[in-house]
């Protein structure tokens, strides 16, 4: 039954409003999108992604994340060429849309939640920050909340109007599988929390009839075996799409090319995910754990507040329990375990599947607060209509400044949302004076010096994964490679001596600085912090 609690008119104003708050939120997102350099991880998508549009050969690698990014970063580079804020461009139309997911929670939402669920979904510092990087994370967040936004329509809307949501719902769930491995993480936690639900609802004494109840609760979701079956082709249709392998940029319709999609994808996953973290792929889940809460609380504090107060009402409150806000904490909550033991490496993207959630019981808190500040002015008392205000003031203000300090704050280890593989310089320079050097040479452009970037051995990344040496470039190959540069190494001097001509750009460690500076006297050098720490590179430029 719905719990919304107004006319229509009213629910068309709801619509206004996020609308407004949409683009305000893509507007977010896309102000100075290029303006920090490209993250390791970023680096590598956007990488990749040129050499699929240059060759047209792509396959499935688990090592190298989800397919998403890599198909559809192809096309957007075809159309408007491969720059830091075009890459990021696709991650961003994302998570500038996501308020209007909050249309599909109205049924289960008062119009205040469903414009808070728009607003938290727009500026949550974790979701900004995360909406202006090129990964996974986020459109895996905003396609898992269209699927149980889509779960809830089935549910509540006529038999007639709400078939269009078991095909939206199938398609949103084959994007997020394609988005990232994670998605298994996902799954996990959305199983815990619909049986922590169920459970809820019976501890509360509304659990009578619970079988019946979830018997009838599937077969509105599976519908009749025509829409069911329609369902399942959409979201076959999207994988296969997705974890095809490319030859010339196109997917062949063979037998070998389903059976890759299928059956070699999920065998690659198995072997890379599963049963390859088994050959030291292990950690301790103490350290994870702890700073996956550290950096909820430096960067997210406010919307995690604000998610325990509206899961602790609805759940021990005097009114009628809620199980959509239920069920996006205990997925919240699910997630503060489940994804540090999954993931290979501590990091803060993780906290995008906590937030992603938790803005739903957050949402229910904002409303409550609306509803104390309206009752008031209602009664014409002064009291509580301060109170709201000054309430509702305070936490703008600490979104605000969780949202300068990160998503547009520096990128130094103060900013809890910056991983240590962020460049901590600007790379504008180093593209400038790469580009010049290098027009019209004809050759190698840039040569790599040392054992920390060269291999004893031949190693030409056609596809991933890569040599240690190579990953140590990183992000450099991204930006050459955009440019077009041809690259080369050679490990020490003699091989440098050997040299019939030196290129135009010389990249070496920072260490080895003094050292080449003798021998490249006709070059001009400068040095750049590839991350927050312990990765700083020498550039050599020739005059």
């Amino acid at each position: 039954m719905s719990a919304a609690d107004s006319s229509e008119g009213a629910v068309d104003r709801v619509v206004v409003a996020l609308l407004a708050i949409t683009v305000l939120a893509l507007a977010a997102r896309f102000v100075s999108l290029g303006a920090r350099p490209f993250h390791w991880d970023e680096a590598r998508v956007g990488y990749w992604s040129l050499r699929y549009l240059d060759s047209g050969a792509y396959e499935y690698r688990p090592v190298a994340g989800g397919p998403f990014l890599y198909i559809v970063e192809r096309y957007v580079f075809g159309l408007v060429g491969a720059t830091d804020a075009t890459a990021r461009a696709v991650v961003a139309a994302v998570g500038g849309l996501s308020p209007l997911v909050a249309l599909l929670f109205r049924t289960r939402l008062r119009d205040s939640e469903t414009v808070a669920l728009g607003g938290l979904l727009a500026a949550s510092p974790v979701l900004l920050y995360y909406g202006r990087f090129l990964r996974g994370d986020l459109p895996l967040a905003v396609f898992s909340l269209v699927v149980v936004g889509c779960a809830i329509r089935l549910v509540d809307d006529p038999p007639e109007r709400a078939r269009r949501y078991r095909y939206l719902g199938a398609a949103a769930l084959g994007l997020a599988v394609a988005s990232s491995a994670f998605v298994v993480a996902t799954l996990l936690c959305v199983l815990v929390a619909a049986m922590l639900t169920v459970d809820q609802r019976r501890l509360v004494g509304e659990g009578e009839g619970t079988g019946d109840r979830i018997d009838a609760l599937l077969g509105r979701l599976r519908g009749s075996t025509r829409d069911a079956l329609g369902a399942l082709g959409v979201f076959l249709a999207v994988h296969l799409f997705f974890y095809a392998p490319r030859v010339n940029g196109s997917i062949r319709p063979t037998l070998g090319t389903v059976e890759a999609a299928f059956v070699g994808a999920a065998r690659s996953f198995v072997g890379v995910r599963v049963l390859g973290r088994r050959q030291g792929g292990e950690h301790q889940l103490l350290p994870y754990l702890s700073a996956h809460v550290e950096t909820l609380l430096a960067a997210s504090a406010v919307v995690l507040a604000l998610a325990a107060v509206g899961f602790l009402v609805d759940r021990y409150g005097t009114g009628e329990t809620r199980p959509v806000v239920a069920f996006h904490a205990y997925w919240a909550g699910a997630s503060l375990l489940v994804f540090p033991v999954v993931t290979e490496e501590s990091a803060a993207w993780l906290t995008v599947h906590t937030v992603a959630p938790a803005v739903v019981p957050a949402a229910a808190a904002v409303g409550l607060l609306a509803r104390y500040g309206s009752r008031g002015l209602a009664r014409e008392d002064a009291v509580p209509v301060a109170v709201a205000a000054l309430v509702g003031l305070a936490l703008a203000a600490q979104l605000g400044a969780g949202v300068a300090a990160t998503a547009y704050g520096p990128t130094t280890s103060e900013n809890p949302l910056a991983h240590h593989a962020q460049p901590a310089d600007d790379l504008d320079p180093f593209v400038s004076d790469v580009s010049a050097a290098i027009e019209g040479n004809d050759g190698v452009d840039v040569l790599f010096y040392g054992p920390t970037f060269v291999p004893a051995y031949d190693d030409e990344p056609a596809r991933p994964p890569v040599s240690d040496t190579w990953g140590n470039r990183l992000p450099l190959p991204w930006y050459l490679e955009r440019m077009g540069a041809e690259t080369d190494g050679v490990r020490d001097l003699r091989g440098l001596e050997s040299l019939d001509e030196r290129p135009p750009v010389v990249v070496a460690p920072a260490s080895e600085q003094s050292t080449l500076s003798a021998r490249l006297t006709d070059y001009e050098s400068s040095t750049y912090r590839l991350s927050l720490w312990n990765r700083e590179v020498a550039v050599f430029v020739r005059r």
